[in-house]
């Protein structure tokens, strides 16, 4: 398998998840100005919409969108329990919040990674949505359970993971949140997110 990505973007979610359950992968850098891989190839022949991740399969299918990436990842290995059994109502417990994270959380973050950032009363709005959907997480994460279907790390957490990394870009506080803060951390702690943040150069 060869993984098309970009550092730091919600790529590094299905980077992750590779990880996690040992699987054998290339990895191909994709500049998202340029459209440009790491090797010269134009990714738009890859992904015509043009964005990361995009992950080849050994027979050459290239699959898209992270939440489907990471469900697909996970069922290759179900003893990695990154997903419930696919039919059960906790598999569909973890599409919700693979879809939370997608349609609310990630697609908050939009305005602030703009070409021309929102300012005063847009700026505003912008913000008050973003901190709608850390207020869910945290609901989500308050009763102390240690990720996002409780003990056990999922795909949800890896994608959840990202996206609210992006925090320390935009320069969002994360401590009104506490839960979230704390669940960052726990999973930025794990061996195999450790060697991914090496692996994009996130990480010394």
């Amino acid at each position: 398998m060869k993984l098309y990505y970009t550092p730091g973007v919600c790529s590094q979610a299905v980077h992750i998840a590779l990880s996690e359950i040992g699987a054998d992968f290339a990895l191909e850098k994709v500049d998202l100005a340029t459209k440009t891989t790491e090797s010269g190839e134009d990714f738009s022949k890859i992904n015509p919409l043009g964005y990361v991740p995009a992950l080849e399969l050994d027979g050459g299918e290239v699959l898209l969108e992270a939440p489907a990436i990471l469900q697909y990842l996970a069922d290759t290995k179900p003893e990695s329990k990154l997903a419930p059994a696919a039919g059960t109502m906790e598999r569909v417990k973890l599409q919700q919040h693979l879809n939370f994270t997608a349609s609310e959380l990630h697609k908050s973050f939009g305005p602030f990674f703009a070409a021309v950032k929102p300012e005063g009363a847009a700026r505003d709005q912008a913000m008050t949505k973003l901190q709608s959907g850390f207020d869910a997480l945290e609901a989500l994460l308050a009763d102390g359970r240690d990720y996002a279907m409780g003990e056990t790390f999922t795909v949800a957490d890896t994608y959840m993971f990202v996206v609210a990394s992006w925090s320390k870009i935009i320069g969002l506080d994360l401590a009104p949140w506490p839960n979230v803060q704390k669940f960052v951390a726990r999973v930025a702690a794990r061996p195999r997110v450790q060697d991914v943040l090496k692996r994009e150069g996130l990480l010394n």
